[in-house]
Formats: structure tokens, C-alpha cells, sequence
């Protein structure tokens, strides 16, 4: 019985019954009697009483059903046709109607069988059986349709009974199925709309972004397929009513039944409904869908605050470890350099940090669900900005004044140092004299001026300022520094003492003695006075103070003392070599052991740069070569020049062959820098720096090979100015020349790499004699007279290379190089063999030209030199090139 009583009791519709309303035994035509009450009609219909119970009363009750209650409350009129039938059809209808009726009734009209017979028997029939009918209203029967004319307005009737009423069965079927369809369609969309909604509401709110933009996505889709499921209903109820309004639609003068004007009503009433759904829909969903956009916008906003936390704290991490505050200038340099990276490194996570803060602030204030969730970390980005931005600045200020302070060091010790040298280079023979003294003492009080530079004169006040920072390590450094200077300035007090004693100290002559004991003391020796400064000359060069000399002796002993002065600055000059060199020889080893050899240490493999793989000998050319050269034989013979100054030229002539390996050093150099430039702030490189504990880093270590060959020339040009006129001043000349020509050489092999074009090899041309640039003019016999009138008078810039076999023509370009200063290169034009090759030493009377003629003076080179001296240089190497060639051909 529950199970029955919970069934949905669903009224009869059209398409259930569709067959038996096609069959049209009963109809619902929409007329109306004079009290508005619905006309059913029975129309003839043969087979009246076969059919079924069923059937009859589910048509009935289905046409009962459809006016509106109000109109079937005044009771229905039935208009039973029975015209062409007999007695027993009439009776039939009537008990079969007043059986199953489900309505009122009002009214029962019959028009009766239209035969005389089958009238009479009606007539009969009726008062005898009105009472077996069961009917509580009266039954009227009729003749004719002009009897029903009396009681029911023709405008109600159908054109079947006399009536002017369109009705087509086929369409009222049709009308009635499509209403039903469409109330059915408004529920069913109506019930989705409902259930939909009750899902969203129950739907929980996802915790990630994947799943948040899924959950959007599918009720997104699903909502537009219900609209577009309301939007199709409504578009059928639209259709609808355009059908039954058709009538009208097509013709001014048709009026639409009471039953089609209900059905209009019921359309519009449907959609209506439809309407008021579909708004109170869409307001619930806007307001889950923005719900589901701002969690989306959460869930964003959380990923991405995850993300930047994430980076901002490894941020701060690395930044913590930032501990160290340097024990050099360089260090701190290098620290600052890192730190200033680290800022740049920041910036973006610093940003996308501000960024979104920004964009939760936003979200607060467009009233996000969510706001105790996006406030606090909004707060928490802004915090990490602030503490990452302000460590920055203390370590900047850190930094800032322990570079300050290790660059005062450094100054300080500078100063030691050069205070020192000053010292050291003050000539004592110099400042025996009252003037020399005096100028050295103004030597000194310039420098001691310069010590307010370092300020460290106030040690206390030093500590004060740089308290923050000074860690037992600095401190000690700091305190070896200030001891130092303490000393220095010491050494400076008593060199001033001595200085004043002699600037006071006024130059007398010595007095006579006589020259032996024995003499008679009435014998008076002659009078001989000996220059102070030669006294004094002879003090400073270790020679002792003599007793009387003969005054013929005089002079070979001032000539002793100057020769016994100038061994002394050689030897001054052979120890300063020795000790230079001792230091190259170590710098070198540094480098190869700290630098190079470290290349090939596994621990240090993976801090090597990707550009520096297996390009060692790129980067550190020939230096090795350099290294054994130097500590294996040079140093060991200038280190035997010690006690014979003279043997020094005699190294530089002996090993002038081994030196040109300073050739290949430096043509390689540019390759070197280009590499260093690429990898040089590499972290391998800082730490091998850091390890060897070097004050520059490695570029300026390479650089000590390229210097130290000039170094030599320098000491050979002081050797010669202390040895004018001896007997090892030719050796020394020639050592030189040698230093000189191996500088020119080295200089002359850079440009040489640096040409580009040429397709031979330029090693087989021979040796390289002279390079430099000119003003061209060519004159070609075979070429257009235009051309060589024009050849003529413009002149070309050429770099020429002047070998032993050929005479090459280039064209110099400079370019820049990433940013830095421009290097030169040579385009190869032309070459002349110099086995046919002339000369002309004077051009039309410019002494600055020269004509080099080729073939036969088929083609001619007039060429400009910048003065006379190049001119004849060049002329002059040509020439010797040119004699070899006769000799070798003789």
C-alpha cells in the first residue's frame, strides 16, 4: 500500500491515448454554450458501442480534463449526433454516457435518427427509458441542427452541426500533444536546473589549481548545456504559440476559441515559468561561479606565494651564509662583486614577491571569500622583501668600510714601503755635501706629508671606526701595519738627525801632515788639499781614510774610488736582476702549480667552465716552456754574474735563441685573453686565487712574461750608463741589441698573426725583418688608362710586411672586441716576390718616397714612408735582402 500510495499519480496526456482520440468518437471542438459551459461532441460514428470501456473513459476523462476548472464547474453540455443511426445507437451512447462521465453535466443534447421509423422508436424510447439513463440533467432531443441552433449560438458549433466554428481534429491533436510536450519540457528542464543547483551547492571547494580549474571547467559546460536547454525550450513554447495563434495571424476577421485562448494562456503561463527559473538560476549561478573564480584566483595566489616563499627563502638562506667580510682589497672587491650579484639575482624574485602582495591587496578589496587566508601572506612577502633588502644594505655597508679599511691598510703599507725605497734610493755620496743633505731632507718632508693619506696616525681613533668589523685576523694585520709604520717613521726621525748634522756640517780642507816621521820639522811639506767629497766618496764606497799622499797620488786615487762607485751601482744593478728574477721564476711556478696543474685536479673539475675545457695550453701558452727556461738556466748564469758584472752581456748573446720563446708567448696572448675575458670570473679561478692567497688574479700574472721581457732591455740601459768607456761596454751594447731585437721581433710576429686572406703559409715565406703602414700608389702598364691616371693620384693605406722571400700589401682594420680597447688586423690585397723585385730610392724629389718595380716595372709601387728615417730603414733592409738573393746567386 506505500509503495502505491508513494507512485506519482500522473494525469492522462495526449500521446497516451493518441490512438483512440485519432479514432474521433468524442471531441473537445471549443465551443461554448451561452453560460460558457465546454460543448463535447459525440459525432456519428459506426462503431460507437465497440468500443472498449477503457478507451471510451480514458477519452472522457482526458477531454473533461482540459478546460479550465473554472469553465468546467458550470457543467458541459454533450451534443450527441446520432442522425443516420438508430434507436439502439442512441441508447447505447446515453447509458454508456451516463455511466462513465467523470464531469458535470448541464445539458444533454440528441439529435435523433433522421429515418421516420427510427424517430418514432427515439420518441418512444426516451420517455420510457429516461429514467434507466441515470442522468440528473435534462436529455433534449432534437429533429434537426436548426433545433440545436435555439439553444447553442452557431459560433459555438461546427460546421458539421450548422455551425461556423473552423476546428480540424488533426490540428486540435496536434496542438494538444505539442502543449503537453512543452509543459513536460519546462517541468524536466526545470527539475535539471534544480538538481544542478543542488549539487553546486553541496559541490566542496577543491585545495589545488589543477582540480579547481577542472571543477570551473565542468560546471562552466554544464551550465551551458542547460541554457542552451532552456534556451531550445523556449524556443519551442515561442513556436507554439505562433501555431495557435495562427488563425488569427492569417486572418483579421478569425477569432480564436475559449479553448484556444486557454491554450494560448497555458503556453504563456509555461512560459513564464520558464522565465522566473531561468533568472532565479542564473542568479544562483553567477554567485557559484564567482565563487569558484575567486577560489581559483586562491588557489593561484597560494601556488604562487609556495613558489616565491620557496625562492625567497633560499634567497635569504644564501644570503645568511654571505658571513665573510674579506681580508683584502681584493677579497672585499670580489664579496661586493658577489654580493652586487646576488641583489641582481634577487630582483626578480623581489618583484614577483611586491607583484603578488599587490595582487592579493586587489583580491581584498574585491571582497575575495577568502581574506583571513590572503592577508596574513600578504603581510609575510612584504616582511621577507623588507629583511632581504635591508641585510643587503648592512652587508653593503659592511662591505663598504671593510674595503675603507683594507684599502688604508694597503695604503699604509705602501707608504711603508715607498717611504723605504725612498730611504734606500737616497745616495749617500749625495748627501755628504751641505746642499745634498738639504735636499734630501726636503725629500723626506715632502713624503712625511703624504702620511696623512693612509690615516693611521691616530691608531685609536682607527680601532673606533672600524670596531664593528674587526675580527681578530684584521686586527692583527691592522696592529702589523701600524707597527710597521711606527718603524718606518722611526728610520725617517733618525735620518733626519743624521741629515740636519750634515746640512750644519760645513766642508773644510784637510790640513797638511808631512810625509814621513823622520823628516827635519824645519822641512815644510807642500800643501796639498784633498776635496772633501772625495773623502766622503771614499767613506760611502768602503774605502779607507787614507794618511798623506803625495800630490801626484791624488789623482789615481779619486780615478780608484769613481771606478770602485761604478762597480757598485753594477752590482747594485746585476743584484736587482737576480732578485727580480728569483721572484719572476716563483710567480711563474705559482701560476703553473696554483692554476694550471689545477686544471687537471678532480676536485676542482666541476668548477672549471664549460669554455675552458681542454683549452689549457690555449690559455697558459708556452709558459711552461717559459718556467724550465728560466729556472733551470738563466737564473742560475745571471746568478754566477754576482762577483763578474762583466759575464752579464755574455748571458743575453749565449742564450739569444732560447729567449725567442717569448715569440710564441705572446702570439698567443690575444687567444689567451679572449679566453680569459670569457671565463676569467669563473669560480675556479677565485678559488685557486683564494688558495694561492695572490692580491691579483690571473690575468696579471700572465701578463708578468710580456713584461719581463722589456725589463731587461731597462737593465741592460742602466748597465751600459754605469759602464761608459769600459772594456765590456761593446758586450753590453750588443746584449742590447739582442733584448731589443727579439722585443721587435716578438712585436713585429703580433701583427704578423693578426693577417687574414693570405693562402699560403706564412712560416715558408722566411724570416719576418720589417712591418709597418704607408701611403700606396700602384701603376699597372696592362690596365685602363683611366684607371692608372686614377691609380696615380689616390693614394691606398697598406700595412707592409717585409719578409725574406716576399713582400706582402694589407689593408689595416680595427675592430672592437666586447668592449674592449680595439685590435688591428690585416686583410691581405697583394704579394711581390723579392727575387723580382726593384728598387728606386728617391721619387721626384720627395725624400719620403721610395718605388718598389715588379716585372719590369710592369707594375709599379710608389710608397710614402711618415719621415726620412723609416724611409731609410726600410730601404735599407730591402736593399740587404736584395744583395743575399745576388750572393746566394753567385
Amino acid at each position: 500500500t506505500d509503495e502505491i500510495m508513494q507512485q506519482e499519480i500522473r494525469p492522462l496526456v495526449a500521446v497516451d491515448i493518441i490512438e483512440q482520440l485519432h479514432r474521433q468518437f468524442a471531441i473537445l471542438s471549443g465551443g461554448r454554450g451561452k453560460d460558457g459551459a465546454p460543448i463535447i461532441t459525440f459525432p456519428e460514428f459506426a462503431g460507437f458501442s465497440e468500443i472498449p470501456d477503457d478507451d471510451f473513459l480514458n477519452v472522457v476523462t482526458y477531454l473533461t480534463s482540459i478546460p479550465s476548472l473554472e469553465a468546467a464547474s458550470i457543467g458541459f453540455i454533450i451534443i450527441i449526433d446520432r442522425r443516420r443511426d438508430k434507436w439502439s445507437a442512441v441508447k447505447a451512447s446515453l447509458t454508456r454516457i451516463a455511466g462513465a462521465f467523470p464531469g458535470n453535466l448541464q445539458l444533454v443534447f440528441v439529435l435523433r435518427p433522421s429515418r421516420f421509423i427510427q424517430r418514432a422508436i427515439a420518441d418512444i424510447g426516451i420517455k420510457l427509458y429516461r429514467d434507466d439513463f441515470k442522468m440528473k440533467v435534462p436529455i433534449i432531443m432534437l429533429n434537426s441542427v436548426s433545433d440545436l441552433h435555439g439553444y447553442i449560438d452557431k459560433s459555438q458549433l461546427t460546421r458539421e452541426l450548422g455551425g461556423t466554428l473552423e476546428y480540424g481534429h488533426s490540428q486540435w491533436i496536434h496542438h494538444r500533444t505539442a502543449i503537453e510536450n512543452f509543459a513536460m519540457t519546462v517541468k524536466t528542464t526545470a527539475q535539471m536546473l534544480q538538481s544542478f543547483g543542488t549539487d553546486l551547492a553541496e559541490t566542496e571547494l577543491p585545495n589545488d589549481v589543477q582540480c579547481t580549474e577542472e571543477l570551473l571547467s565542468s560546471h562552466t559546460e554544464h551550465h551551458s548545456k542547460l541554457k542552451d536547454e532552456l534556451k531550445l525550450a523556449v524556443k519551442q513554447g515561442a513556436t507554439l504559440l505562433t501555431c495557435i495563434r495562427e488563425p488569427v495571424t492569417r486572418s483579421a476577421n478569425s477569432k480564436l476559441s475559449p479553448d484556444e485562448l486557454e491554450n494560448v494562456a497555458t503556453v504563456e503561463r509555461l512560459l513564464a515559468q520558464l522565465d522566473e527559473t531561468e533568472k532565479a538560476f542564473d542568479q544562483f549561478w553567477t554567485k557559484h561561479h564567482l565563487k569558484l573564480e575567486q577560489c581559483l584566483q586562491l588557489r593561484h595566489f597560494e601556488h604562487d606565494f609556495r613558489e616565491v616563499k620557496l625562492t625567497l627563502d633560499n634567497l635569504m638562506e644564501t644570503q645568511a651564509g654571505f658571513a665573510d667580510i674579506g681580508d683584502s682589497v681584493i677579497r672585499v672587491e670580489n664579496l661586493l662583486k658577489e654580493q652586487k650579484h646576488l641583489e641582481e639575482k634577487g630582483q626578480e624574485p623581489l618583484e614577483k614577491a611586491q607583484s603578488l602582495a599587490l595582487h592579493g591587496e586587489q583580491l581584498i578589496q574585491n571582497n575575495h571569500y577568502a581574506v583571513d587566508s590572503i592577508r596574513p601572506k600578504c603581510v609575510e612577502l612584504r616582511r621577507i622583501c623588507d629583511d632581504f633588502t635591508n641585510e643587503t644594505k648592512k652587508k653593503y655597508d659592511i662591505l663598504g668600510k671593510s674595503l675603507e679599511l683594507h684599502k688604508q691598510l694597503d695604503k699604509a703599507s705602501q707608504w711603508c714601503e715607498a717611504g723605504i725605497y725612498l730611504l734606500a734610493s737616497q745616495a749617500v755620496d749625495k748627501c755628504q755635501s751641505q746642499e745634498g743633505a738639504e735636499t734630501a731632507l726636503v725629500e723626506i718632508e715632502k713624503f712625511l706629508i703624504t702620511a696623512k693619506e693612509h690615516q693611521l696616525s691616530n691608531p685609536k681613533e682607527f680601532y673606533n671606526q672600524f670596531d664593528m668589523i674587526l675580527t681578530p685576523e684584521i686586527k692583527a694585520n691592522a696592529q702589523r701595519i701600524v707597527q710597521k709604520l711606527e718603524d718606518v717613521q722611526e728610520m725617517f726621525d733618525k735620518r733626519q738627525v743624521s741629515l740636519k748634522k750634515l746640512a750644519a756640517k760645513q766642508t773644510r780642507p784637510v790640513q797638511p801632515v808631512a810625509p814621513h816621521p823622520e823628516s827635519s820639522p824645519k822641512r815644510a811639506s807642500p800643501k796639498i788639499t784633498r776635496p772633501a767629497a772625495v773623502e766622503y766618496l771614499g767613506q760611502f764606497c768602503g774605502a779607507p781614510r787614507r794618511g798623506p799622499a803625495a800630490q801626484n797620488g791624488n789623482h789615481a786615487l779619486v780615478q780608484g774610488l769613481i771606478e770602485k762607485c761604478i762597480s757598485k751601482s753594477q752590482g747594485h744593478i746585476i743584484n736587482e736582476l737576480i732578485e727580480t728574477e728569483r721572484v719572476y721564476v716563483e710567480e711563474l711556478q705559482s701560476i703553473i702549480e696554483g692554476y694550471a696543474s689545477e686544471m687537471d685536479n678532480p676536485n676542482l673539475v666541476h668548477l672549471i667552465p664549460s669554455a675552458l675545457q681542454n683549452k689549457k695550453e690555449i690559455l697558459f701558452g708556452n709558459l711552461p716552456e717559459i718556467y724550465y727556461f728560466h729556472n733551470r738556466i738563466f737564473l742560475k748564469e745571471i746568478e754566477n754574474c754576482i762577483e763578474n758584472p762583466e759575464l752579464l752581456a755574455r748571458c743575453f748573446l749565449k742564450r739569444k735563441e732560447d729567449l725567442q720563446i717569448y715569440e710564441k708567448y705572446c702570439q698567443n696572448k690575444p687567444r689567451s685573453e679572449a679566453l680569459w675575458r670569457q671565463c676569467g670570473d669563473s669560480i675556479f679561478f677565485q678559488e685557486c686565487q683564494r688558495k694561492l692567497d695572490h692580491k691579483l688574479s690571473l690575468d696579471a700574472y700572465l701578463l708578468k712574461p710580456v713584461q719581463r721581457i722589456t725589463k731587461y732591455q731597462l737593465l741592460l740601459k742602466e748597465m751600459l750608463k754605469c759602464s761608459k768607456n769600459s772594456e765590456g761596454t761593446a758586450e753590453l751594447e750588443e746584449a742590447l741589441a739582442t733584448v731589443l731585437d727579439i722585443i721587435k721581433s716578438v712585436n713585429d710576429s703580433m701583427h704578423q698573426i693578426a693577417i687574414t686572406g693570405y693562402e699560403g703559409d706564412v712560416s715558408e715565406l722566411g724570416k719576418l725583418l720589417m712591418q709597418g703602414s704607408f701611403n700606396v700608389w700602384t701603376d699597372h702598364k696592362k690596365g685602363h688608362n683611366k684607371v692608372k691616371d686614377l691609380a696615380r693620384f689616390k693614394p691606398m693605406q697598406r700595412h707592409l710586411f717585409l719578409y725574406t722571400k716576399m713582400l706582402l700589401f694589407c689593408k689595416k682594420r680595427e675592430e672592437n672586441t666586447d668592449g674592449h680597447e680595439k685590435t688591428a688586423s690585416y686583410s691581405f690585397k697583394n704579394s711581390l716576390k723579392m727575387s723580382t723585385v726593384g728598387i728606386t730610392e728617391n721619387v721626384k724629389g720627395d725624400n719620403k718616397k721610395f718605388e718598389i718595380w715588379y716585372n719590369g716595372r710592369e707594375e709599379v709601387y710608389i710608397i710614402q714612408a711618415s719621415s726620412v728615417e723609416l724611409k731609410n730603414t726600410w730601404i735599407s733592409e730591402i736593399r740587404k735582402v736584395l744583395t743575399g738573393q745576388l750572393e746566394a746567386c753567385r
